[in-house]
């Protein structure tokens, strides 16, 4: 099974209050529970080590994918850079909900920021919940400032030839295949999709989850643990879990 949506699809959206849910769970629960759907392969849909995020004390950033491709280390054949923005966020429209930018930089290595400053105001001003690419961000200080977040492959001081040669195709970042209009969830810990056709059941799930984990919690914290009583909390955790499983399935629609 796909990853994601296939190109050029929208799958069905989420409600607002199964956005808020997965705004204040952070990426590494949202990708316990994908698993229990066994939708993809569990080393499969998520960025790898290769983006950071720049800001680890905000909040998760959750949206849908804008993707671009960028170049910096040649000027552009036609056109300039303010125009090619502008066109990404006309494409800002052709999702439906709130945007992310994703940005594949086409330049190996990497030679100058995707972004800075007035690119990353100028999203957040029509939308955009964050920014994600696989080059370089500059100007970190006031992209932190107005509470923007941003995931990079590096940071860099200048912009160079900085252009944006496609909007809305496909593009590769941290090792995967990001298509316009997929769902992201991201935070300190890294960026997930969410497979759109199960993210209503995710979203509603991660809370069960962590309560669940809180379980095994309590008892690790209680001062007074033997290697049993783990073992009978571990199996606890796994018939509450595999019942969850039940649940979130039947709810799918599988």
């Amino acid at each position: 099974m796909p990853p994601t949506t296939a190109p050029g699809t929208l799958a069905p959206t989420l409600g607002f209050e199964e956005l808020q849910m997965l705004e204040v769970v952070d990426t590494p629960t949202v990708c316990n529970v994908i698993e229990l759907f066994k939708h993809r392969p569990d080393n499969t849909g998520y960025m790898d080590g290769r983006i950071q995020c720049c800001f680890p004390k905000f909040k998760p950033m959750v949206g849908y994918a804008v993707t671009a491709t960028f170049r910096a280390d040649a000027p552009p054949r036609g056109g300039n850079v303010y125009a090619s923005v502008a066109q990404h966020l006309e494409a800002f429209n052709n999702v439906p909900g709130r945007p992310i930018a994703v940005f594949q930089d086409l330049d190996d290595p990497t030679v100058a920021a995707t972004f800075g400053e007035v690119m990353c105001t100028a999203y957040k001003a029509f939308g955009a919940t964050g920014i994600v690419t696989s080059g370089g961000g500059r100007d970190l200080d006031q992209v932190e400032a107005i509470g923007f977040p941003a995931f990079v492959g590096s940071t860099i001081c200048s912009h160079g030839y900085c252009h944006v040669p496609d909007v809305g195709v496909p593009v590769n970042v941290g090792g995967i295949t990001i298509y316009p209009g997929d769902l992201l969830h991201g935070d300190r810990n890294g960026v997930t999709t969410i497979p759109l056709d199960i993210a209503g059941p995710v979203a509603r799930a991660c809370k069960p989850f962590m309560d669940l984990e809180t379980e095994i919690l309590t008892y690790l914290r209680s001062g007074s643990v033997t290697v049993d009583g783990y073992k009978k909390v571990l199996d606890g955790f796994k018939k509450q879990v595999d019942e969850l499983k039940r649940k979130l399935t039947a709810q799918a629609g599988k």
